[in-house]
């Protein structure tokens, strides 16, 4: 039986990584690897995580998270402030080929059978598995058939909460706020952007996100990324995998074999 391991968010940290697959016994010919997002930026190492992710493409599913969102948009045009591991990656001779391959990966991952959903930050109160997948798959169309528009149109907090009508550049940027921004929200999917911090932190009539998904995910495991501060955590039919890898914390791994599921990690106190 196959097995799948899911990791959590590597920030440009591809040592951790590779002594977690060593630990693992990866075998790409034997076993599925799923990325939870935010391959690069603040390790060091982006260029090289890209490099060995991309190496292994054959057997791994990777969600866009929103620092790959970033150097995707940093590739565009959408430059802002100068970042020296972007530039790595677009100055290497086979920058574009990384590039061309991240900008395909998707935003969502869902395998109904299994009961297995993966996404970087999480998912809107109000949709359910096929919502969620709709969504996404939106979002992935405007980075193929339009990706200057898309990235020239991202940034942004605002509409703090998704809507069907809403224009389609809001609706993108909220979409893409949600499935890779996210920590908390309201139950009615009202995006809280400027809290970080723990589960704990959340303001007045908002919670983490998870606490309020939608019934249909009862019976699925919804893996995700993103939030290091809450670190990793199981329940709530959720486990966050982000565990602070490029502060010094770990890398985290969520190793599904048939029904056994269990938790593996290296140390990143010197990455």
């Amino acid at each position: 039986m196959r097995r799948r391991i899911f990791i959590g968010d590597l920030q440009g940290c591809c040592a951790p990584l590779e002594r977690l697959l060593e630990k693992l016994r990866f075998d790409s010919a034997e076993d599925e690897l799923y990325l939870a997002g935010d391959l690069v930026n603040r390790g060091g190492e982006s260029l090289d995580t890209l490099r060995l992710v991309y190496s292994l493409r054959e057997a791994a599913t990777t969600v866009l998270g929103n620092h790959d969102l970033h150097l995707l948009a940093y590739a565009h045009g959408q430059l802002g402030k100068a970042n020296a591991e972007f530039e790595a990656i677009l100055d290497d001779e086979r920058g574009d080929e990384l590039l061309a391959w991240l900008i395909r990966c998707p935003l969502a991952w869902l395998d109904e059978q299994a009961g297995l959903a993966m996404v970087h930050a999480g998912v809107d109160p109000r949709w359910g598995p096929g919502q969620a997948s709709a969504r996404a798959a939106e979002l992935e169309r405007a980075l193929s058939e339009a990706p200057e528009r898309f990235f020239a149109n991202m940034y942004g907090d605002e509409p703090d909460r998704w809507q069907y009508d809403l224009p389609e550049t809001e609706r993108l940027r909220t979409i893409t706020n949600v499935m890779t921004r996210m920590r908390f929200c309201s139950a009615d999917g009202r995006l809280e952007l400027a809290t970080k911090g723990g589960a704990g932190n959340a303001p007045p009539g908002f919670a983490p996100w998870f606490k309020h998904l939608h019934p249909d995910w009862q019976g699925w495991t919804l893996v995700f990324g993103h939030w290091s501060q809450l670190g990793l955590y199981q329940g709530d039919g959720v486990v966050c995998l982000d565990s602070g890898c490029v502060w010094g914390g770990f890398l985290s791994a969520l190793v599904v074999e048939g029904d056994e599921r269990r938790i593996e990690t290296v140390d990143c106190a010197g990455r």
